[in-house]
């Protein structure tokens, strides 16, 4: 009997996402063409037994797993979307069903993913309504940040390890550039810079063929040694992040590898500044970010993320909340340490100079705070940029924050000197209610506006006295 052809598109585009690869980039594993790439992965050519094979060898697969059939699994997860009661009303025979799944696989899985995104957003506005804040159960983004915070982001296991490589790899050379190049050949793995074009949109490329670990030659030293110390983590350290994410729960597979990704650069940290040095310093040079920038050759923004992870039992430093946020108030990043509240939805306080740092780019804006209830803490924000290395190159820039109890602030470097007084300010313009600002951009909730048919005041909004 005649097999059938193989058509593998969709299993094959997942794997090239997961293999972190573009079209071209596979294609050159495979010494085939991109477009005939993307044929494949649309279903419009069979995956030849030569070509199956070639992965295999190229990326260390099983052949089975991937000639494994798929199919049925696509037409049970197709019916599965289709029996919600939103296509209730349809006529959906078994049969159409198995047909788009094995005939279109591209549009079966965007149909998939539609009805992921519909669900995640009806159970976040389910857990809105009953207002008991759920609705950040369906946020990747927010529960990976929860996994962070409920371990007061610290993680002995990854310390430990990345305290024992970083002295074997002292020994080879240090941990400046050329020590970390040398450990990883001691692993088999040669370190290759490459111009832009080689790695089409890449930083950092990890050719399994090849043993080789390609880096952006247009990345300055800091970024470069990163990288490096990036791979080392995914590597040397995978046993220890795959025992922290094992035993998690997590609502989507995306929330699992945005721990991941978290976990492999507090691992990178934790390699080029280990703990017991990196805290010793701190302390030397009280909490002055750009001298310990210099001293362990990283960014003013690994030092300061670096800081919030402090947390040893009884080896403990100063409790620190960070944020990065983008021009637009866009927040990308954020750890608490401090106690400091933020809001998770809606704009920051305007007044507070973390938004003063793009018209100031690269200095260190210090400010005493007070929030509505009292409650005073200090912060040393300054911008940051990443990018550009290159003509036509976009440089990207943020600002990036640290802010800890005021009862702290005496430790630190910034802190020194005349206290001026502390601006007030507030979590968000809806959560607060100084009657005074003239910053506001919304009234608070719960507060009734006066009209300002005779009385304009130069704050936006008047408020009722109740």
């Amino acid at each position: 009997m005649e097999s059938r052809p193989l058509y593998l598109g969709p299993r094959l585009k997942r794997l090239r996402r997961e293999l972190g690869l573009t079209q071209a980039v596979m294609a050159e594993d495979l010494a085939i063409s991109p477009s005939y790439i993307a044929l494949l992965e649309r279903n419009q050519r069979p995956l030849t037994a030569d070509l199956l094979l070639r992965l295999a060898r190229a990326y260390k697969l099983d052949v089975s797993e991937l000639a494994a059939e798929e199919r049925d699994d696509y037409a049970r997860r197709l019916s599965d979307v289709l029996r919600d009661p939103i296509f209730a009303e349809i006529d959906l025979p078994a049969l159409e069903v198995a047909d788009v799944a094995t005939s279109y696989p591209g549009v079966t899985e965007a149909m998939l993913r539609l009805h992921t995104a519909y669900m995640r957003e009806q159970q976040a506005l389910a857990g809105l309504r009953g207002g008991a804040g759920g609705g950040d159960s369906a946020d990747p983004l927010a529960e990976a940040r929860r996994f962070v915070a409920q371990r007061r982001n610290y993680f002995p296991a990854l310390d430990s390890k990345a305290e024992a490589l970083a002295e074997e790899i002292e020994k080879l050379g240090g941990l400046q550039e050329g020590g970390l190049a040398e450990y990883l050949r001691s692993q088999g793995l040669r370190v290759r810079l490459m111009p832009a074009d080689i790695m089409m949109d890449a930083v950092r490329r990890y050719d399994r063929h090849a043993e080789q670990l390609l880096i952006d030659d247009t990345l300055a030293p800091q970024a470069r040694r990163w990288q490096m110390a990036l791979h080392i983590a995914y590597t040397a350290l995978r046993p220890e992040i795959a025992a922290l994410v094992r035993g998690e729960a997590f609502a989507s597979e995306t929330a699992a590898q945005l721990v991941r990704r978290a976990l492999a650069a507090y691992g990178a940290a934790a390699l080029l500044m280990p703990y017991d040095r990196f805290a010793r310093a701190v302390e030397a040079r009280a909490y002055d970010i750009e001298a310990l920038s210099g001293q362990f050759g990283t960014s003013f923004e690994q030092v300061a993320h670096r800081l919030t992870t402090l947390n040893r039992p009884g080896q403990e430093r100063v409790p620190f909340f960070f944020i990065r946020v983008d021009a637009a108030g866009n927040v990308s990043k954020r750890l608490d340490g401090a106690g400091f509240p933020f809001a998770a939805h809606g704009g920051g306080c305007p007044l507070w100079t973390l938004h003063d740092t793009f018209r100031r780019p690269g200095d260190v804006l210090t400010q005493w705070l007070e929030l509505p209830g009292g409650e005073r803490f200090f912060s040393i924000a300054r911008s940051v940029a990443s990018g550009g290395g290159g003509f036509g190159k976009p440089t990207i820039v943020r600002a990036i924050a640290l802010a800890c109890a005021a009862e702290h602030a005496p430790k630190l470097i910034y802190a020194r000197g005349e206290q001026p007084a502390a601006t007030p300010i507030g979590v968000t313009c809806r959560l607060c209610n100084r009657a005074t600002c003239t910053a506001r951009a919304e009234p608070p909730l719960g507060r009734e506006i006066l009209p300002d048919d005779y009385r304009k005041t130069a704050e936006p909004f008047t408020f009722a006295e109740s």
